[in-house]
Order: C-alpha cells, then sequence, then structure tokens
C-alpha cells in the first residue's frame, strides 16, 4: 500500500471544514447527522484518500448516531491506537495509507465479530456496486 502524504494546505483545499476537522485533526461529528447513505449493496471509502474500507454488507443499525459496521474490509488499511481522550480509554481507529481519523471500534457489536466499527459519516464516501 503506497502511503499519502500531502501538506496541510493540501487536505485543506481538497475536504470541507468539518471533514478536514474529523479526519485531519481527530475531531467528531454531531451524531445522527450521516443517515443519508443509500442501503444498497457498494463500498465504503475513505473520504481523503479513497481507500476501501467498509462493505455495506457489514454495515449496520446500532443505534448511535454514526454509520456502524462489524469490520473492515481489509485488516491493514483500518489502523487502531489508543486515544485517552476525554478521560476515556478508546481504540481509536484510522485510515493507514493516509492517516485520516476515522472513528472508534468499541466490543459491543454483533456477531460474527463482536465488534462496533462506530465512523463518523464525513469520513466516509460511498461507492454504489455497479
Amino acid at each position: 500500500m503506497e502511503k499519502l502524504i500531502l501538506s496541510d494546505d493540501e487536505w485543506r483545499s481538497r475536504l470541507s471544514d468539518l471533514a478536514y476537522k474529523v479526519t485531519r485533526q481527530h475531531g467528531t461529528e454531531r451524531a445522527f447527522t450521516h443517515d443519508d447513505f443509500p442501503d444498497v449493496a457498494g463500498t465504503f471509502r475513505c473520504q481523503c484518500c479513497g481507500a476501501p474500507l467498509f462493505d455495506a454488507e457489514d454495515k449496520f443499525d446500532s443505534g448511535c448516531g454514526w454509520p456502524s459496521f462489524t469490520a473492515p474490509i481489509d485488516g491493514e488499511i483500518v489502523g487502531e491506537s489508543e486515544d485517552r481522550s476525554f478521560a476515556m480509554r478508546r481504540t481509536e481507529v484510522h485510515c493507514n495509507r493516509c492517516d485520516a481519523h476515522l472513528g472508534h471500534v468499541f466490543p459491543d457489536g454483533p456477531a460474527p465479530t463482536g465488534l462496533r466499527y462506530c465512523i463518523n459519516g464525513v469520513a466516509l464516501d460511498f461507492q454504489p456496486e455497479e
């Protein structure tokens, strides 16, 4: 996988203000602001670099207010790191290709993985299957 490295100014010119805040500055969008993704087959890609992150088949309604998935398409593209912000200990997930902050993963998801990848909708770009 080829790493995508851009300057701060290049990221700012490519992304909306909210997408920049979330993906480049580890922000979080308000809950229930991205329920507009179609409910069809397709791939959720990184808003910053286009890397394929999650398959629509692995998306589920967790009720948390953010798109939730049971697993990434490829464990190599979605990386994890420890997040100790806001006096909590969580596992942050990011795109390994461009280092975009995506959201967090929690151990309270459904089978088969038992995981809930809670992802900021603004960090995703949906591509329907053709």
